[in-house]
Formats: structure tokens, C-alpha cells, sequence
């Protein structure tokens, strides 16, 4: 057994392995996030200038909104002391231009906004931002100013011209955008808030101020490409230096998005070296579910750092610490689960998963450090995306939905190897070492037919007493499958060297054989299924919160309505009856959906209704095909209206007993 390094864990981590032998683990509840035990492992060669950074940009409408924040006593605080006490050195705010409505807006549900009306979102101008800079500060941290160079929120797929840059040539873009840079930064400094670091842009993928700044136009689309985009980064740049003067050297940071694509980061700035544009760091924005493993973040880097000789920085990263949804808005967060990692959405999990990414800059030489992405974004009415819009991000705050500090909030401490605390709710934040496996990720289910041994899986991923998911090789006990005649389910169990935890598995003896290969989708592609549609609506999508079982499922969804159909055909069938079925689960409303056989004797059709009811409501829909001709066709029919969205996953075709 390996041993367990953190004291009264010992406890906890036995329970669980007695417990969970053969469940698999679950997130915590938000209402239960601040009563969760956690422990967090420091980073070897952490530097004491090491960047453990939070963007809170959004605070100035979280607080005027009526939003508090409560310390590890149940206290109400002032958050920048909170944030101190927890290991946070550094704070990151955005900049818009013009934070306000350009036009009149009005959305389906009736919400509504006026031409001129703030635009909300933190409404970050530099007006606005000037007095959450010159707390931070004031409360000992240092500062990076993140110039979006737009009126609202900027990033790949949207980076707008501020509206009163709009019809500017491109000499004159070029000369307000230094001058705004220049005159905004002076206004930070002259408030006794002076900026230690600058990002000019927000993930610049595509370019920024589209479209003279932007790189790559659609076809007939007229861009300013890289010439103009380097201009732009260069007048900013600039605006930069001008404003510095004597006083200490203000880093410059050009910041991009997909922090494991090296393709993309040598495209961009192989262009940016060769213009000569003047910056000391190269950000990344790194968030597991949509970018990928930290392995393929370290390598990133790794090169970075060795080809373009600059320092490097994470300047945003997140994490889940609930499924939960704290204001039915809706969230954008993924559970992550790639080939050989993942993490659990809970109070441990979002820790580990932030330790993890200063881990890899930590061992990356020139690396700066991390800054988490709105962590203190928490629900508060009138503090969303927009005026009109809610909250997204609030179960990936390190603060509870009522403000509370986590105990992942002292991840920036305990990374540090310092900083153990004990709040009031039973919670708590200490160092460990030697995590063990205590469940596993998702069940282990294999089907044979009799006398036939299955295939079991080698190796499966496991979650370890810090929530992370790792590949691990198991070894399953023997069993005689020739002796097994008739159905039936046999359960296995399995040891992992090194650990007293037993994971189990269970093998479906079947005298059903489903003829639907890779009928889970986890493939990652469509495989022998033909789509009579736009493959930009319909498609397999990578999202294990999504999935009944495994990861992947045939998705849909499009803005505007649209009809597909999904099609696989058997042939060489001997004839009889067949059961075909599908699980379903989506918003509901379309049209139609329908699983549908055809082709089974002669010009008959069979179908079954589908009617989704929500989110994770999944029910499965069967139908009954009495094959004469030897053959049969499998179709998923969708008509749907706009915005309809759903999933399906785990589909079967067999013939009957």
C-alpha cells in the first residue's frame, strides 16, 4: 500500500476506498463546497515571485450590485484582504473601451437594453477600474491591466472595433490606439495604481479591432491581415513604453488563447518576431476541457520558451468545484476527462486541477505563473455577462454562490507549501503528498456472449484521493468464461499495484449480440454512420458532463433550425425480429425527432417518437424491426427550430431471443 502522508486523511482516504469498491465518485454540491477537506501538494521549485494570480474584473458590479464576501470565519471582508490571506500576490482587470450598448438590443425572453445604457459585465472602463487598481495596491498586490481594445468582451471568435474607432484609416487607428494606451496607463499611475505588467490585447488568435487588426478573413472578406494586425500590436506596444518613462519597466504581454495548439503559437509569433514588435511575455489562456492535458501544456511552453526566448505566463486557467447552476443561466463549464487525466468537479478537484497547471509553468524556465479567471464571480443579481445576461462562471468560482471562501481558495498558499487553515462551516486546506486511488472515474461494464471471454480493459482511469482522474493499470481476477452457457452478469474484481483499493467490473453475458459497433460514440468520430446534413449542427461531441456513459455522444445543435438525418445500414441479417433503441436527453421543442428503421421489407418504415425533457433527463426509445429482406437501415431523423440542442448516446440494434 502506498502510504498515505497527511495525517488525519488516512481516515477519510480508507473510508472511501472501503466505500466506494465499486461506485464511482461524485462532485460535491455547491450548498456543500465550503465543508469540504482538502488537500493540495506543494510545487517543487515554486519561486517567491511566482505569479499566483486572480482576474476579478467583475467586482465593481458584483459589489454594486450588492454582492459580500465572507472570510474563513464567516466574516464579511473586504475580498483583496481575503485574497492576501490566501496566497494571491497579484490581480488582473480588463479594459474596454467604451463599456456601453451600441445599439438598441432585445432578446427572445423580452429582456431588453437601450443605445447607451451601460453594458454591464464589470462595465470596465478605465474609469471604472481605476478604484479596484488602487485598492489592489493599496492592499500590497501587484497589477496587470489586460486591454481588450474593444467596448465589450473580446476573444477569437469575437474581437469588435470600439465604436469610436469605427471608419478610422488605418494611420489614424493606429495613432488613437497608441494614445489610448498611453493616456490610459497614466491615468492608473497618476491614481497611485500604477500597472507591473500589460497585456495589449485578449487572445489574439484571429487579431483584434477586426477587421483592419484582424489576420485571417473568409472568403471575399477585405482584412488588414498580419501587416495590419503587427501595426496595431506595434502602436500599442508603444502607447506602452511612452507611458513607462523612467519609472520601473511595465512588462508587455501578447496574449493568445489555446494554450496547447504550438501550431498556432509559432503561426502568430513567428509573425510578431519578425516585426520586431517590442514585449517581454508570451500569455496563454489554458483551460483543460476546451485545450487539452497538461502534458500538451507543458510541451507547449516548453518549446515556447526555447524558441522565442521570452518569459511566459498562464493568464487564465479554471476549474469547476460543482456541477451545480447557481442562477439558471446556464455555464459553460466541461467536465474534463482526457485519455490519461481529468479531475472531478468538487472543492478537491478544482484545487488539484490549479495546483497542477503552476506545477507545469513552475518547470517551464521563464515561467511566470498562473492567474485564475474570475474567481470571486459570484451570483448576484445585476452582476452578469451583460446587463440582460446572468452569470456563467459561478461553479467555477473559488467562492461559493453566497460568497464564502472555498477551500480551494488556499491552493495559492498550500502550492507555496504554507498557508493550512480550518474554517468555520468544518472545512479545511492542507498540504499532502501520496494520494491513493479511492473510485472509479465511471463503471467498468464489458458484454460477451456465452463461453466466450470478454475483453477487459488493461487500463482505466481512476480517481485518486486529490480528485484527479489518472490511467492505471489493472489486473482482473480469473474466471472460466467457457463454463458460462447461459445469460447472466458476472462482477470482477481488480487489484492496482501498490493499493489496497479493489475496482470491479461488470461483464454482461449475453445471448444479445448489438450489432452497433463503437455504439457510445467514444471513438470521438461517426464511424460507419452516414449524415444527410450539416455536419456544423450535427456531430460527435467530447463532453463527459454531457454523456450518458464514456465521454463522447452524437450531438446537435444550430442556432437557426435545420433538418439531418444520421444513417447506418446492416445487410447479410438473418431474418426476425431486431430491437433497435437510443437514449436521448436535450431542451426539448423541436419538430421532430425520431429513431427510425427502414429498408427491412420492402418500403416499410418503423419509428419512435423521441421527446426531450431537459438537460441529463435521459430515457431511452425502442422500436421493434421484423427484418424479411435480410437487411434494415438505422436512422436518427431530426427537424428542429432554432436553437434546439440535444444528445445521444448508447445505441443498440439486436435480434430478439
Amino acid at each position: 500500500m502506498i502510504k498515505i502522508k497527511f495525517g488525519r486523511r488516512i481516515l477519510t482516504a480508507l473510508g472511501l476506498i472501503a466505500l466506494c469498491t465499486s461506485a464511482f465518485a461524485k462532485a460535491n454540491s455547491a450548498a456543500d463546497g465550503v465543508k469540504q477537506n482538502i488537500f493540495v501538494e506543494p510545487v517543487k521549485g515554486m519561486k517567491d515571485d511566482f505569479i499566483r494570480g486572480v482576474d476579478i474584473s467583475s467586482l465593481s458590479d458584483i459589489e454594486k450590485a450588492g454582492g459580500k464576501f465572507y472570510n474563513d470565519n464567516g466574516q464579511e471582508e473586504d475580498i483583496f484582504k481575503i485574497l492576501k490571506e490566501h496566497g494571491v500576490n497579484w490581480i488582473r482587470l480588463r479594459v474596454w473601451n467604451n463599456p456601453v450598448w451600441e445599439e438598441d438590443y432585445k432578446d427572445p425572453n423580452g429582456k431588453s437594453a437601450k443605445k447607451g445604457e451601460a453594458y454591464g459585465g464589470g462595465n470596465n472602463s478605465v474609469d471604472v477600474d481605476i478604484p479596484m487598481a488602487k485598492r489592489a495596491k493599496d492592499s500590497g498586490f501587484k497589477l496587470l491591466i489586460d486591454f481588450h481594445y474593444s467596448d465589450t468582451w473580446a476573444d477569437p471568435a469575437k474581437q469588435n472595433m470600439p465604436q469610436d474607432w469605427k471608419g478610422l484609416n488605418e494611420k489614424k487607428l493606429n495613432a488613437a490606439v497608441e494614445e489610448f494606451t498611453r493616456e490610459s496607463i497614466k491615468k492608473f499611475d497618476a491614481a497611485g495604481a500604477r500597472p507591473d505588467m500589460v497585456q495589449i490585447g485578449n487572445e489574439l488568435n484571429n487579431g483584434f479591432m477586426w477587421p483592419l487588426g484582424k489576420i485571417w478573413g473568409g472568403q471575399g472578406e477585405k482584412v488588414g491581415g498580419f501587416k495590419g494586425f503587427t501595426k496595431l500590436l506595434d502602436s500599442a506596444s508603444k502607447g506602452v513604453r511612452a507611458a513607462q518613462g523612467n519609472g520601473n519597466k511595465i512588462k508587455i504581454v501578447v496574449h493568445l488563447a489555446d494554450g496547447c495548439d504550438n501550431g498556432l503559437y509559432h503561426t502568430v509569433f513567428d509573425q510578431i518576431t519578425a516585426a520586431n514588435i517590442d514585449f517581454d511575455v508570451i500569455g496563454l489562456s489554458y483551460y483543460n476541457y476546451w485545450h487539452g492535458s497538461t502534458a500538451a501544456l507543458k510541451k507547449n511552453m516548453l518549446d515556447l520558451s526555447k524558441v522565442y526566448k521570452k518569459e511566459l505566463c498562464v493568464m487564465e486557467t479554471s476549474y469547476a468545484f460543482t456541477e451545480d447552476d447557481g442562477d439558471d443561466q446556464g455555464n459553460p463549464f466541461l467536465v474534463y476527462s482526457g485519455e490519461n487525466e481529468g479531475y472531478l468537479p468538487s472543492v478537491q478537484g478544482q484545487a488539484t486541477a490549479v495546483r497542477d497547471v503552476m506545477n507545469v509553468v513552475a518547470a517551464v524556465p521563464n515561467g511566470l505563473g498562473v492567474f485564475y479567471w474570475e474567481p470571486a464571480w459570484i451570483v448576484v443579481k445585476g452582476a452578469g455577462l451583460s446587463s440582460v445576461w446572468g452569470a456563467t462562471w459561478e461553479n467555477q468560482g473559488m467562492f461559493d454562490f453566497n460568497g464564502r471562501a472555498l477551500p480551494s481558495l488556499s491552493v495559492w498558499n498550500l502550492a507555496a507549501g504554507k498557508g493550512e487553515m480550518t474554517n468555520k462551516w468544518g472545512g479545511s486546506a492542507k498540504n499532502g503528498s501520496g494520494f491513493v486511488p479511492y473510485a472509479l472515474g465511471e463503471p467498468i461494464k464489458v458484454t460477451t456472449t456465452p463461453g466466450v471471454e470478454p475483453v477487459l480493459p488493461k487500463f482505466s482511469k481512476v480517481l485518486f484521493t486529490n480528485d484527479k482522474e489518472n490511467q492505471i493499470q489493472i489486473v482482473w481476477e480469473k474466471h472460466d468464461w467457457k463454463a458460462e452457457k447461459t445469460a447472466k452478469t458476472v462482477t470482477l474484481k481488480g487489484k492496482i499495484s501498490g493499493s489496497d483499493f479493489t475496482p470491479t467490473c461488470e461483464v454482461k453475458i449475453s445471448t444479445r449480440v448489438n450489432l452497433v459497433e463503437d455504439n457510445s460514440f467514444e471513438s470521438g468520430n461517426l464511424g460507419k454512420w452516414k449524415l444527410d446534413g450539416d455536419p456544423a449542427a450535427c456531430f460527435v461531441e467530447n463532453n463527459k458532463g454531457n454523456a450518458r456513459s464514456g465521454k463522447f455522444t452524437y450531438k446537435y445543435w444550430l442556432g437557426k433550425g435545420f433538418k439531418s438525418t444520421l444513417s447506418q445500414e446492416f445487410t447479410g441479417l438473418e431474418n426476425g425480429n431486431y430491437t433497435a433503441s437510443i437514449w436521448a436527453m436535450g431542451g426539448g421543442g423541436e419538430n421532430e425527432i425520431s429513431l427510425r428503421a427502414t429498408g427491412f421489407d420492402g418500403s416499410k418504415t418503423v419509428k419512435a417518437e423521441i421527446v426531450n425533457t431537459g438537460w441529463k433527463n435521459w430515457n431511452q426509445y425502442k422500436i421493434t424491426v421484423p427484418v424479411k429482406d435480410g437487411k434494415c437501415t438505422l436512422q436518427i431523423y431530426l427537424d428542429t427550430k432554432d436553437g434546439n440542442w440535444g444528445n445521444f448516446d448508447d445505441i443498440e440494434f439486436y435480434k430478439e431471443d
